[in-house]
């Protein structure tokens, strides 16, 4: 916890973050619903430095003003998770020029016949430990496969698959839709593996024939519609912050 002048009064850290007006700012840790670096704080006037100290209210992260973008992007199919194509293919930048010149990531991948949720952002750690296989952190992708997926099917997902490259277990699979001519699937993992749940489904004889991400932690594409930008909100990047050690 930082004390020191060079920090900033807790209220005024809380008011910049955009959690409410510093007179209510200092009346939620009067009622001892601010936390800092695991502290509850009722005292007024106390310093901290946004960028570093862990602040929460109400045991929510709450992340400092924000200096770098963090964008969600619902990409459509036929385009590449890329800024730039020598092959002159639709890219993740054709999306953005009306946000930002500056340089952004793509956190991650998705196919180029795969839509749904991708994160940008120009804050470079960040990205990095988002991507990073020691965080495990959990996708979310809808599948429409080939074929009526009987129960024996879904439990043998359930169960772990093993592929060319070794064994791999969902977190969670749910059977959406079933028809006679296709299935509708939802299914959660963390592996990164590259085009990993079009080969699951191939090993179980349902080819997919669409497929989108539709989550990854915290964050979900909700009414997003394909092709179109917003922001993460305050609750969603604290969620990640926490998730990734920042």
């Amino acid at each position: 916890m930082t004390t020191t002048p060079e920090g900033i009064r807790l209220q005024k850290a809380l008011a910049q973050a955009g959690i409410a007006s510093r007179r209510v700012s200092e009346e939620l840790i009067a009622a001892g619903r601010v936390e800092v670096n695991g502290k509850l704080v009722t005292e007024q006037g106390l310093r901290v430095d946004p960028i570093h100290d862990t602040i929460r209210v109400d045991g929510a992260r709450i992340p400092p003003a924000r200096h770098h973008l963090y964008l969600v992007l619902n990409k459509p199919r036929g385009v590449v998770s890329t800024m730039d194509d020598p092959q002159g293919r639709p890219t993740l930048q054709d999306y953005l020029r009306q946000r930002s010149k500056e340089r952004l990531f793509h956190v991650g991948r998705l196919d180029f016949d795969t839509e749904g949720l991708i994160i940008l952002t120009n804050d470079g750690e960040f990205a990095q430990r988002l991507t990073h296989p020691s965080y495990e952190i959990p996708k979310t992708y809808v599948a429409v496969v080939e074929g009526s997926v009987d129960h024996h099917s879904v439990v043998k997902l359930r169960r772990g698959v093993t592929l060319e490259d070794g064994p791999i277990k969902p977190d969670k699979v749910t059977l959406r839709e079933r028809g006679p001519e296709r299935s509708m699937i939802e299914i959660t993992l963390h592996s990164g593996r590259n085009r990993i749940v079009r080969r699951l489904f191939d090993a179980i004889g349902h080819p997919v024939r669409r497929l989108s991400r539709t989550a990854i932690g915290p964050i979900r594409l909700g009414q997003l519609k394909v092709g179109t930008v917003r922001d993460l909100t305050r609750e969603e990047l604290g969620s990640l912050l926490d998730t990734v050690g920042l």
